[in-house]
């Protein structure tokens, strides 16, 4: 029987790399997406669902829908996320909402109800999270304060859900990317030497790797995948 992994921001670069992995590993991929913004792809073994991942009613209903029609999370990816440059002097308190509500509040929205599905299940299941270096460097967190504040509550989650899950043999992780290879991040630093990023694939293959029989032993795991950078 095919394992069930849902994967948010499947729409992203990140997002379609790690579907397109997880694909190939014969998962039956679940994907959620913006509302109005449908997959440009839509392999075969890829279902999508609409939702506002900022709106917790939204999220709450979309995810008990998922489980109705598929019964069994195995691994749940929450990918979605967003950044934005900005020091102490520069940073107000909006932005910091802003930024937490993209990189805290939508992932906590859909680990909730997928943790508490989890652990009812008899084998558990697996949450991955998505850090950043600038939350765990002060010096690479300056200059993106929000961004980096807003990614440290990923780290005390993963702890938080840690601590309550293990008993259940529900586990989650934080993947931390470094720079990720993509087309607008090239565009946005035309001088850095691109070989030194990380591809979005390389990310997806980590990933693999949590989930995988190998990944499974692994506990209160942070990932990090910097390549060179």
């Amino acid at each position: 029987m095919k394992k069930n992994i849902l994967i948010t921001g499947a729409s992203g670069n990140l997002g379609k790399a790690t579907t397109d992995r997880f694909l190939k590993d014969g998962y039956n991929v679940i994907a959620t997406v913006t509302p109005g913004r449908p997959l440009k792809y839509k392999p075969e073994g890829l279902q999508w669902y609409e939702a506002d991942l900022t709106d917790e009613k939204s999220v709450e209903g979309i995810v008990k829908q998922i489980i109705a029609d598929h019964s069994t999370l195995d691994a749940a990816l929450l990918l979605v996320g967003g950044y934005a440059f900005g020091n102490i002097q520069n940073t107000d308190g909006a932005q910091i909402k802003k930024m937490i509500e993209l990189n805290f509040e939508t992932a906590y929205y859909v680990a909730r109800p997928v943790f508490q599905h989890m652990l009812t299940q008899p084998k558990g299941g697996k949450i991955i999270l998505v850090g950043s270096r600038p939350a765990l460097v002060a010096k690479d967190g300056k200059n993106s304060l929000g961004y980096a504040l807003s990614k440290s509550l990923i780290f005390k989650l993963a702890d938080i859900l840690n601590a309550e899950g293990s008993s259940r043999n529900v586990t989650t992780c934080v993947v931390v990317p470094s720079i990720i290879d993509t087309d607008e991040n090239r565009k946005a630093m035309p001088d850095k030497d691109f070989t030194t990023w990380v591809k979005p694939e390389q990310i997806a293959d980590a990933m693999a790797f949590l989930c995988s029989p190998e990944g499974e032993p692994l506990r209160d795991t942070v990932l990090k995948v910097y390549n060179r950078s």
